[in-house]
């Protein structure tokens, strides 16, 4: 029962930091937008950037980028939130009924794993260079995210037989 409680608390938990963050997307929405518009416009890279070809300096597309991004968080919460009360509902029924309701919990954080790592670490670390950046480097936090999200999905993977006796 301990694991069980650990794995719904851990979803719970995903599911809390994508709502903050897409709160503070919302209510801080310029103060947020302007990392989107450095990020995409590769303003701040090396000035001497072969690659810079690849920036988007268009308001309206960065708009649109930013747009998406709040949309999947908010995807990524309603799923790891909704995952987590599947979980709860579940939490005292036999060990096969547990492992079919972690499937809303699993969507969200492959989902949240996806968007962390490819979102941020593949293209806007790398393809729009935002490690050259000093001001507008994400990595870090997207890095942190991606570690809590993929011990959290690796966590909730192990069926109850994978778990000590007792759990």
């Amino acid at each position: 029962m301990a694991a069980r409680i650990s794995k719904t608390l851990l979803v719970g938990s995903i599911g809390l930091l994508a709502l903050v963050i897409v709160l503070n997307n919302l209510t801080d929405y310029n103060a947020n937008f302007m990392y989107i518009q450095h990020v995409l416009s590769m303003d701040t890279v090396f000035p001497d950037s072969q690659l810079t070809w690849r920036a988007i300096a268009s308001p309206p597309i960065q708009k649109l980028v930013y747009g998406a991004i709040i949309a999947t968080e908010a995807t990524i919460t309603v799923l790891c939130l909704g995952g987590a009360v599947q979980l709860l509902q579940a939490i005292g029924r036999g060990g096969a009924a547990f492992n079919q309701a972690k499937a809303t919990a699993v969507y969200g954080l492959t989902l949240a794993f996806v968007f962390w790592f490819v979102g941020f670490m593949v293209v806007a670390g790398e393809w729009f260079t935002m490690w050259q950046s000093v001001d507008w480097n994400g990595q870090q936090p997207a890095f942190r995210f991606i570690g809590c999200v993929g011990f959290v999905l690796l966590y909730l993977s192990l069926a109850d037989s994978d778990l000590p006796e007792g759990e």
